[in-house]
């Protein structure tokens, strides 16, 4: 089953994270890519039309998750094995520290 999130930066809806098969693909939507203001999420991302592919998670999306004992209480109370990066994300990054969000999207 596909997994997908809305990536937010300051408030604002600028691309998609998805999970299909062992792959994480993040696409910058072309709304934002349009905007004189754009911003990229991270310098390791920039803006671009073409999707970022990559097998697990992105480094950058990667360091938004838990660590340490953070990491030992979210998983225990989330029940999210600490070997599914993808499922933390969208478990936890909701409210992350700085100004990326990711809300999980209800996929069929």
């Amino acid at each position: 089953m596909k997994r997908v999130g809305n990536v937010k930066l300051d408030g604002n809806l600028v691309g998609v994270i998805e999970e299909d098969a062992g792959q994480t693909v993040f696409t910058y939507l072309p709304h934002w890519l349009a905007r004189p203001d754009a911003v990229p999420v991270s310098l390791t991302l920039p803006l671009r039309n073409e999707p970022y592919v990559s097998q697990g998670l992105h480094p950058f999306f990667e360091n938004l998750l838990p660590e340490g004992w953070l990491l030992e209480v979210a998983t225990k109370k989330l029940k999210i094995s600490k070997d599914d990066p993808f499922g933390l994300l969208l478990a936890t990054c909701r409210d992350c520290v700085g100004a990326v969000e990711i809300d999980a999207v209800e996929t069929m």
